[in-house]
């Protein structure tokens, strides 16, 4: 147990996620300034490689960034079902968390605006049924909401119990503790303030 040391996150973000965040930033900017061209470039830029493997090397089967440690189950007197934030609730998440992952602090983006993007570029923007077939940046920045203390043991579904995460943190935590695979509790650092509106203002 010694030596299962914890950490922020399960990998650290690498260069190519940043780089994919200005330019999806900046195609949303070309595209509101009526320069169509130039945001498809940048879209296609942004289905960064790079940034679907550092994505796939955390939530793939087998991961080496996700080691668990099982402990037992805790039994509820009263089992409350899974259930998502609502609308008003996942407003007050972002006001509160920001367009930022929890854990490993990297931009998000909601689904409603990758959507809305691919509606207008579906060829620069994929999105099939299978990982490989959808557009790796926005796949990386896909803003999940993450219960940190599973149902199974003994967490709610209150808002001080959900954060906002990536897509990589939240399927690779997948159901497990924080105790489980060793991370600290993100509720215990400040979140990510910065300038990044996760393309928002496209809508």
């Amino acid at each position: 147990m010694n030596n299962f040391l914890k950490k922020r996150m399960l990998r650290e973000p690498i260069q190519e996620i940043f780089d994919v965040a200005r330019y999806l930033d900046a195609a949303v900017s070309a595209h509101m300034q009526g320069k169509f061209e130039v945001a498809k470039q940048l879209f296609v830029l942004a289905n960064d490689q790079k940034v679907r493997e550092w994505t796939e090397s955390i939530w793939g089967k087998n991961s080496p960034y996700v080691v668990v440690r099982k402990i037992e189950r805790i039994e509820q007197a009263e089992k409350l079902p899974v259930r998502m934030p609502n609308a008003e609730q996942k407003r007050q998440l972002l006001h509160r968390d920001g367009h930022h992952c929890r854990f490993c602090g990297i931009p998000v983006i909601r689904a409603e605006v990758r959507k809305y993007l691919h509606s207008i570029y579906p060829e620069q923007i994929p999105w099939g049924n299978s990982n490989i077939t959808q557009h790796a940046g926005f796949q990386c920045l896909w803003l999940q909401y993450d219960h940190v203390i599973p149902h199974w043991h003994g967490g709610s579904n209150d808002l001080e119990n959900v954060v906002i995460t990536c897509s990589a943190c939240n399927y690779g935590k997948m159901q497990y503790s924080l105790e489980e695979i060793g991370l600290y509790d993100p509720r215990d650092f400040d979140p990510v303030r910065s300038g990044w509106d996760g393309l928002e203002r496209i809508l």
